[in-house]
């Protein structure tokens, strides 16, 4: 965060502003480290501040210091509408438009606060008074700690804030695997471990914490996982009813399409989940290399992200999102350079 946002957030804070803090839908490890984390240092400088998720999150989180608090708006939604109604600060974090923190979005637009986006992914809104983006970081929650050491020093850092970032940190990175993984991601580690951050213990929470249902679901999907040799590319799908039939709880196919890359040859993994809920087909895309799978999100599936994790949505059929799928997947290969020879 540089001086001009670090003086300016200062100033809204000094206010003694109501403040919100507001994660994207189905927030992911990122989202709620990043959130709790921010949470519990505004809450040890005094600040009046709540979390308001706007669906609930996996239950492998949901042991993170903090989380009993959240307000999840499908569960409590008069009392989180009236409090981002009342909120005269908003930040919202790791994601940088209003439109993916559904069903909030009316309610933030809607309010007079003012904004402050913290956030690292591509092509961010205009809507935040702050904005503090950085696509190249490794996670929204490296920027948090950044934000932290920047208004008050690394002294503000206790046990509980370094075990949300890390938490955010770690996930974000697939387990510091991914390119946006810096020497300065693993500075920022150093010092949160350093701070009480217990590595052991959150690796064990979040990564070995499956149900036997959704251990028994994922070896279903990889059971039917499909790898396209000519395009270097793996994709796995999941109905509707194999999400009823393995009991799916929300979190269930989290990392999922990361399987697909443990293909040595391969470069893209796709997963198609069908949510029959909201009627849509939800997909992540994961790859290695530069191969920018935020392109392939952005301009096929009404998505986005980064470069080597991003995700979309289709509103037709399972079926033929896949089909329309294998249509352009020669199309988006044969438009970068390290593949355009090969197709």
């Amino acid at each position: 965060m540089n001086t001009e946002n670090t003086k300016s957030l200062q100033a809204l804070l000094d206010k003694h502003p109501v403040i919100s803090i507001i994660p994207h839908t189905s927030p992911d490890g990122d989202a709620i480290g990043s959130t709790l984390g921010l949470y519990h240092f505004l809450k040890n400088q005094g600040h009046d501040v709540q979390l308001i998720a706007p669906t609930d999150f996996p239950d492998f989180l949901k042991w993170m210091p903090g989380a009993e608090q959240i307000l999840i708006y499908p569960y409590q939604e008069q009392q989180a509408a009236q409090r981002i109604a009342s909120s005269t600060l908003i930040f919202t974090l790791d994601f940088n438009n209003l439109l993916r923190a559904k069903p909030l979005t009316p309610f933030l637009e809607q309010s007079q606060a003012d904004f402050v986006m913290i956030d690292h992914h591509q092509q961010p809104d205009t809507y935040a008074r702050i904005t503090y983006s950085d696509d190249k970081a490794s996670s929204t929650c490296e920027l948090i700690y950044r934000t932290i050491v920047a208004l008050t020093g690394v002294e503000a850092i206790d046990e509980q804030i370094a075990t949300c970032l890390y938490t955010g940190i770690m996930t974000d990175t697939g387990g510091f695997r991914f390119s946006l993984t810096s020497p300065e991601t693993h500075r920022v580690v150093a010092v949160l471990l350093e701070k009480g951050a217990d590595c052991t213990r959150i690796a064990t929470e979040v990564l070995d914490s499956y149900t036997k249902d959704r251990l028994l679901l994922l070896g279903h999907v990889l059971n039917e996982l499909t790898y396209l040799s000519q395009y270097r590319t793996a994709y796995m799908y999941i109905s509707s009813k194999t999400l009823k039939q393995f009991n799916f709880r929300k979190g269930d196919t989290e990392g999922f399409v990361n399987y697909g890359l443990r293909i040595k040859e391969a470069e893209l993994a796709a997963i198609f989940i069908e949510n029959e809920e909201d009627k849509l087909i939800k997909i992540s895309f994961r790859s290695k290399t530069n191969l920018d799978v935020n392109l392939l999100a952005h301009t096929y599936f009404n998505g986005g992200g980064h470069i080597n994790a991003a995700g979309g949505s289709s509103h037709t059929s399972l079926e033929d999102t896949i089909q329309y799928f294998l249509e352009v997947l020669p199309q988006f290969l044969s438009r970068t350079d390290a593949y355009s020879k090969q197709i």
